[in-house]
């Protein structure tokens, strides 16, 4: 073998192994990997299943929220939300009709909603504000409707 193909077939391994060693680190310790398909609903009866029969904001613990969503049609249950400032929020949320989109404007919160699958989504708002909340994945004629808003207090 030629020395330039050795070091290319060295580099080329190298990169690889980062690569995968990056990978693996975001996925593992910073949690940062795909959602799994562990938490699956039947989209027929997401309003009938706990906890989407009982939408809303909900206290979890000290300075800790759980907000349960549906995305549906054009909309989001609950319609408003009020948070206060520097609570770690988790969204928790599930579709019963077509794939939604999920995104808070000015912060890093993205998340596909598709039916059968319960989405989760976890973020601390450290400064206060209003947030609006847009559907980014073409559901539908109304989709330029889809949007509500977070209060950050």
């Amino acid at each position: 073998m030629h020395r330039l193909e050795e070091i290319w077939m060295t580099l080329s391994i190298g990169l690889l192994v980062i690569f995968m060693v990056v990978i693996g680190f975001q996925t593992f310790a910073m949690g940062m990997g795909p959602p799994s398909h562990k938490e699956t609903i039947d989209p027929q009866k997401v309003s009938q299943t706990a906890p989407f029969d009982d939408p809303g904001v909900k206290k979890m613990g000290e300075n800790e929220y759980e907000v349960v969503m549906i995305l549906q049609s054009f909309q989001f249950t609950p319609s408003d939300i009020e948070l206060p400032v520097g609570a770690e929020v988790t969204f928790t949320m599930a579709s019963p009709d077509v794939s939604h989109g999920f995104q808070v404007a000015g912060t890093n919160i993205n998340a596909m909603v598709m039916p059968g699958h319960i989405q989760k989504i976890t973020h601390t708002f450290n400064e206060p504000g209003e947030f609006l909340v847009l559907c980014n994945e073409y559901c539908g004629i109304g989709h330029q409707m889809m949007s509500t808003t977070i209060t950050v207090q």
